[in-house]
């Protein structure tokens, strides 16, 4: 059953991801409580929630800081909990619907690197562009003269949607699940495994058929893709890769390499290819087992 919240409180001034994605996430579940941006103790006190501010942990109180001196634990892996972990903990669960593998996949996707990179809990500097660092970049400038609360609002309005599209993605890559065990279930041949129609597949295929080479389907457009299988997640290092001579070939060029008169491209790298009919995309697959 979800609690009555009626007043969330933070911090006021300078803002990080950690607060600005708690406060996003419980306006997923609480969207018309009222947000304070204080540091006044008396103030703070009277808030149901109170989010990265207070020095206290304590999720049956609603308090959930994590700079009080030891800071407030840590995942197995290691990660402190900032704000936004602490929150999760207690009402990630009902913001992903209740479902525990979307609100787990959230955690490790998001929430968790939130965490990491709060706590300084990373291996040297960070290089491109992080999304805590977008959030942070909603703060006034040295140059400018804005309104915190005002750009704190702005960044949670970001944050919502980011974080509603996690959700999303968790849950679509939950629910496609049993659709690829079972097309893993029903392959001819345990090396080739064919969807009819694209679902997510990489974190199933990789977790549950050690003998997958090559994924067969569907393009949005139509046509057909033949993909190779990692070694592991974001890994560029394949299970095994498309044919060498294929390599970077479009057209008539991939066709007479082929001998199949609708090959249409093969990815430079030899992960991906791909035919206009679903018959030339298995003989790649044959020819790449082959090969």
């Amino acid at each position: 059953m979800t609690d009555i919240i009626q007043v969330i409180a933070t911090h006021n001034g300078n803002f990080h991801a950690d607060d600005v994605f708690a406060v996003a996430a419980l306006k997923h579940l609480f969207p018309s409580a009222e947000l304070i941006r204080t540091r006044d103790l008396d103030v703070l006190a009277k808030a149901d929630i109170v989010l990265d501010v207070g020095g206290v942990y304590d999720a049956d109180k609603g308090r959930f800081d994590h700079h009080q001196r030891g800071g407030a634990g840590a995942r197995e892996n290691g990660i402190p909990f900032s704000s936004f972990g602490l929150m999760w903990q207690k009402y990630g669960l009902q913001i992903c619907g209740d479902d525990q593998e979307i609100a787990d996949a959230v955690d490790k996707n998001l929430v968790s690197a939130i965490d990491a990179i709060d706590c300084g809990h990373v291996d040297g500097p960070i290089t491109g562009v992080s999304l805590s660092q977008t959030i942070s970049m909603f703060n006034p400038t040295w140059e400018e003269h804005g309104d915190y609360d005002a750009c704190f609002e702005e960044a949670v309005t970001f944050a919502s949607r980011v974080l509603a599209r996690f959700i999303a993605a968790a849950r679509g890559g939950v629910n496609a699940k049993s659709i690829v065990i079972e097309a893993i279930e029903n392959a001819a041949d345990p090396r080739v495994i064919v969807l009819e129609q694209f679902t997510p597949w990489k974190t199933t295929v990789l977790n549950t058929s050690p003998d997958a080479l090559f994924m067969i389907y569907p393009a949005q457009t139509g046509e057909w893709r033949i993909q190779t299988v990692p070694v592991e997640l974001g890994s560029f290092e394949d299970r095994k890769k498309l044919p060498a001579p294929w390599a970077g070939l479009s057209g008539k060029e991939l066709q007479d390499v082929t001998g199949l008169e609708d090959a249409m491209f093969c990815h430079n790298g030899m992960f991906i290819a791909g035919c206009k009919s679903f018959e030339s995309t298995m003989r790649m697959a044959e020819l790449a087992l082959e090969n």
